[in-house]
């Protein structure tokens, strides 16, 4: 995984006539990939699923600091919808990635940490999931995982994403890793066949 610094600056005057810079620097986690299931180098599986912004302000002296951002708190959660694929009407989110559960997880709690979390991220949210198109609403839930994260679970499952696959690919799909099958979900809660 390779990190992207994108840096801001601007300069403005305040009501006395003070000169203020300003400067906020988000970190962006981009993903090169090129992988197909399974095939993820080392380096892929030790760099994590770790993205951090970091937003700062400065300013001279005679100056209050401003904050480069304000955030409204979620009060709804990630959305998760149904598509067509080549299995069938599956669960995605609304940008288009798809979703999996991982057969190994029979209790409802998350067991996939550390490497296997790495090549398959959790499907994490910040409020109640929200469901869309052939989405049961009453199958929709939460689960905690150890980091005090919030995954989304599904009929008890609780979800995942592969880390190499983009809006609209589902490539992973009945594969043996970390333990377990990876199957895809259907609006019923259950694996794709």
């Amino acid at each position: 995984m390779t990190r992207l610094a994108v840096a801001t600056m601007r300069r403005s005057t305040d009501p006395r006539g003070h000169r203020q810079l300003s400067l906020a620097l988000p970190l962006t986690a981009a993903l090169l990939f090129s992988a197909a299931c399974g095939e993820d180098s080392a380096t892929d599986r030790d760099a994590g699923a770790q993205e951090s912004s970091t937003p700062g302000a400065t300013s001279t002296p005679d100056t209050a600091p401003s904050p480069a951002t304000t955030s409204v708190p979620a009060t709804e959660g990630i959305a998760i919808t149904t598509a067509g694929s080549d299995f069938g009407t599956m669960l995605f989110d609304q940008p288009g990635r798809a979703i999996y559960l991982f057969e190994k997880e029979t209790a409802g709690r998350p067991d996939c940490y550390g490497e296997c979390a790495a090549a398959w991220p959790p499907v994490l949210t910040t409020g109640n999931p929200q469901g869309a198109g052939e989405v049961r609403a009453d199958l929709l839930g939460t689960v905690p995982r150890d980091d005090g994260s919030t995954q989304v679970t599904y009929a008890g499952h609780p979800l995942y994403y592969y880390a190499h696959e983009g809006p609209g690919q589902v490539l992973c799909h009945d594969v043996v890793e970390y333990g377990g099958r990876w199957l895809v979900v259907t609006p019923g809660g259950d694996a794709a066949p």
